[in-house]
Formats: structure tokens, C-alpha cells, sequence
């Protein structure tokens, strides 16, 4: 069971540190997704076509990489709290480089910064839920939930209040980043109050990258996790990216508060999902997810050959409720297979892995882009995202029992 370290200041009670974590992680994921539906005013003011979107999208994703790889796993080293503020204060740096914007380089550098505080916070912020839990109540319980409908729910709400800034601000590439930097300040002061869970240990003479330490008779299901994080990622990828260019194409739509209702309403049926799968059993829930991606991509992919906005919308939501499912099966499996030393490194690996997942298919897309109709890319995309769910899901299903 994970300790709470006593220290001499005044600290928030384990119940009020929960919500405060909670909150955090809601908000520096809701600002990841801001720019979704801005992207096309960003565009009209640049003048850069949908695969300069992708790249912009990626270098997010490659900084959410870059920074579990060589960071991730460090708040089992130097605590949870410490990576936390980190997190929330690096997120307001790349706000500052959102408000100084000049052109393609400072997008570029401001998602990628982005992407590094993610990267630093999604791990610690899991591991340290789930840890504040046990000691508030003796028992995780809610935490895994409340875990990724803050990530996902986080996700959702962002490109609904980027929409919401792009239709009725006067200065909609300036105001949401300033209200989120007021917000990420305030966070950041709020978590350095939180208790420790982790016993920090002396600064290492010799750091290691992130590896994951699981046991060898169990990274089949570890892989089989990343595999099904990584789906689901890369459905997620397209509606932070791509769909603002789809919907233009099939339906005319450039209305930014659309392009970002699209988004939270994809993106809230994952978080909705979470409030679902706890009543299931682990098998369940993997097939559940298995079926939702297998149903919404299919309803996607026929929304793409018939140019049809609404069948593409309520594809989006069957995906999204498809997500929720797999990625939560993907973060239980991955928090039950390292000891509580290493929680934080393992799930670290998992979204490692879920990340590439939402870099590497939205990039393809966009340079497949260059040179190809839109319907056959995103069609073959849906194909590939089944296939890929639908093979994750069926070996999860089968290890599971065993984790």
C-alpha cells in the first residue's frame, strides 16, 4: 500500500488532493486539444495545407514521446508531486509561446512543448491517483475512472472551448491561451500542496532512459495493452487533426464551434465510456471496445464514400465509446503488471505506445494527402484502425485472466 510522506508544511488532505490531481489532469489535457478547431483560421492566416496541420498535430504527439521516454518514469524517482507542478508549468510555457505566435515554427514549438508537459503528466498523475486513492480509502476503486475521463474528458472539452473562442472571440488565437495560462498557474500552486505517495531516492549518478520492467511471462499482455492504446490513439489522432479538413470536404463545414462540437462529442463518448466499464468485467469491457471501434469505423469509412456529415459524426461517437473502453482495458492491464515502484514506469510504456499511435497514422495521412483523394486515405485508414483493434482486443481478451 503506497504511504503518504509527512512533511513539516501544511499540506491538502489525500481526499482534497485526489480532486486537485483530478482537476489538473482534466485541464492541461483540455488544453492539448484547443487548437483542433483553430486550425483552419491558422491555416487561412498561414496559408499551409492539411499536411502542414498533421505535422503541427504530430509535434505534439512527438513531444508527449519524447518526454515519457526520457522522463515519464521519473516520478518514481523525484514523486509524484514534484512532477506534477513540473508538468503544469511547462504547459504554461508552451501557453506563452501559443500567445506569441508568428508563424509555422512558433506552432511547431508551442505543441511540442505541449506535448512534453503531457508526456511528464500522464503517468504521474494516473500513478499518483490511484496511490491518493488507497491511502484516502484503503482501496483504488474510482481511480483508474477518474484517470482517463480526466485524460479523455480533458481531450473533449478542448476543442469545444477552442470552438467556442473561435466563434465568438475577437481574438480567437489569443484569448483561449490566455485563460489557460491563468489556469495552468493556478494549478501548479495548487499541486505543490498535495502529499507525496512515492519515497524519492537520492539523485541517480547514472540516468537510464525509460524501459519498462515487466515480467517476461507477461509481456505478451503488455504489448498486447500498447497495441490496443495505440489503436485507439490513432482514432483519437485523426479527430484532433484531420477531421477539420474531412468535414470541409464531405459537408462544407468550416464553422470552427462545429469543427470543435465534432471533436468533444467524439472525445466525450470516450470519457462517457469510463462511466460505463466499470460495471463490466475485464473481458467485457475489451470486447465492448473491440465492437464500438469495429461498428464506428465502419459507419466512418461508409460516411467518407457517401460524403455524408451525419453518418461521419455518429461514426465518430460509436469510435469514441470504442476508445474509452480499450484505452481504460489498456491502462488496467498496464497498472497491474509492475509492482508500486515501478507503476509509474510501466503505465509510461503504455501511453508510450498509445501516442505513437496518435502520431504516426495522422502524419501518414497527411502526407498520403499530397497525392491522394481524401475518401480512399481515410477509408483504408479505417480498415487498418479495425483490423489492428479488432486482433489487440481478441489476444488482450485471452491474457487478461492472467494479469
Amino acid at each position: 500500500m503506497s504511504t503518504i510522506l509527512l512533511e513539516r508544511r501544511r499540506l491538502l488532505t489525500p481526499g482534497a488532493a485526489f480532486w486537485v490531481v483530478a482537476a489538473s489532469f482534466l485541464l492541461m489535457m483540455a488544453f492539448a486539444t484547443v487548437p483542433t478547431p483553430l486550425y483552419a483560421i491558422y491555416q487561412q492566416r498561414e496559408g499551409f495545407p492539411t499536411f502542414t496541420v498533421t505535422l503541427i498535430f504530430a509535434a505534439y504527439a512527438v513531444g508527449v514521446i519524447v518526454a515519457l521516454s526520457f522522463g515519464g518514469h521519473i516520478s518514481d524517482w523525484v514523486g509524484r508531486r514534484r512532477m506534477l507542478v513540473m508538468a503544469a508549468l511547462v504547459e504554461a510555457v508552451s501557453s506563452i509561446i501559443f500567445l506569441l505566435s508568428g508563424g509555422i515554427p512558433t506552432l511547431l514549438a508551442a505543441r511540442f512543448v505541449s506535448g512534453l508537459a503531457v508526456g511528464l503528466l500522464t503517468a504521474a498523475a494516473t500513478a499518483g491517483l490511484s496511490e491518493l486513492r488507497i491511502h484516502h480509502s484503503g482501496e483504488a476503486g474510482i481511480a483508474a475512472t477518474v484517470a482517463t475521463v480526466a485524460n479523455l474528458g480533458g481531450l473533449a472539452l478542448g476543442p469545444l472551448i477552442g470552438g467556442l473562442f473561435g466563434e465568438w472571440s475577437a481574438w480567437p488565437l489569443f484569448a483561449p491561451y490566455l485563460v489557460f495560462l491563468g489556469g495552468l498557474i493556478a494549478a501548479a500552486i495548487l499541486l505543490s500542496r498535495i502529499p507525496e505517495t512515492v519515497a524519492t531516492v537520492p539523485l541517480r549518478t547514472s540516468y537510464r532512459r525509460q524501459r519498462v520492467a515487466v515480467p517476461r511471462e507477461r509481456r505478451s499482455a503488455f504489448l498486447l495493452a500498447g497495441a490496443a492504446a495505440f489503436a485507439a490513439f490513432a482514432i483519437t489522432g485523426f479527430f484532433g487533426s484531420v477531421s477539420p479538413a474531412f468535414l470541409a470536404e464531405i459537408g462544407g463545414v468550416h464553422d470552427p464551434l462545429a469543427v470543435g462540437s465534432t471533436a468533444f462529442a467524439v472525445f466525450g463518448a470516450a470519457a462517457a465510456a469510463q462511466l460505463i466499464s466499470g460495471r463490466l468485467v475485464a473481458r467485457a469491457q475489451i470486447m465492448a471496445g473491440a465492437i464500438a471501434v469495429l461498428a464506428g469505423m465502419t459507419t466512418f469509412a461508409l460516411a467518407a464514400l457517401i460524403a455524408s456529415t451525419a453518418l461521419f459524426i455518429g461514426g465518430g461517437v460509436i469510435a469514441g465509446f470504442g476508445v474509452g473502453f480499450l484505452f481504460r482495458s489498456a491502462l488496467i492491464t498496464g497498472a497491474a503488471l509492475g509492482d508500486a515502484a515501478r507503476r509509474g514506469e510501466v503505465l509510461a510504456g503504455v501511453f508510450l505506445m498509445a501516442y505513437a499511435g496518435m502520431t504516426l497514422p495522422p502524419v501518414l495521412i497527411g502526407f498520403a494527402l499530397l497525392w491522394l483523394p481524401m475518401i480512399p486515405v481515410v477509408v483504408v485508414f479505417a480498415l487498418a484502425t479495425m483490423a489492428l483493434s479488432t486482433a489487440a482486443a481478441a489476444g488482450l481478451a485471452r491474457v487478461v485472466r492472467t494479469v
